[in-house]
């Protein structure tokens, strides 16, 4: 299961009314560690894709809600669960980081 993108239009939708956890990974496009961090999210959405949907909010494109979350450093990952911010990373991490990070929501 592949990430997806999400957007003013879509968050809604997409995050806050998921009925599995959802990890918005808030990145921009000149960002090396969000660039560097892409694939790993990649490969915990395809073996965890049952469990968490992981999707990407570019802050570059939709800055409203990245301010709206706090978002003051890239990248920053917030794991929402019905509709609330649950649990925040802050900083690219390699994938058994994140998994341990993860682990709650993902056994």
């Amino acid at each position: 299961m592949a990430t997806s993108t999400v957007t003013t239009t879509t968050f809604d939708a997409e995050v806050l009314k998921s009925s599995l956890p959802v990890l918005v990974d808030f990145w921009a496009e000149w960002c090396g560690p969000c660039r560097a961090l892409g694939p790993i999210l990649e490969e915990i959405s395809d073996e965890y894709g049952s469990k968490i949907k992981i999707v990407k909010l570019n802050t570059d494109e939709e800055s409203a809600i990245a301010i709206k979350y706090g978002v003051l450093a890239l990248p920053t990952m917030n794991v929402f669960v019905n509709g609330e911010v649950v649990k925040t990373i802050v900083g690219a991490k390699p994938k058994p980081v994140l998994l341990k990070d993860l682990a709650s929501f993902i056994a």
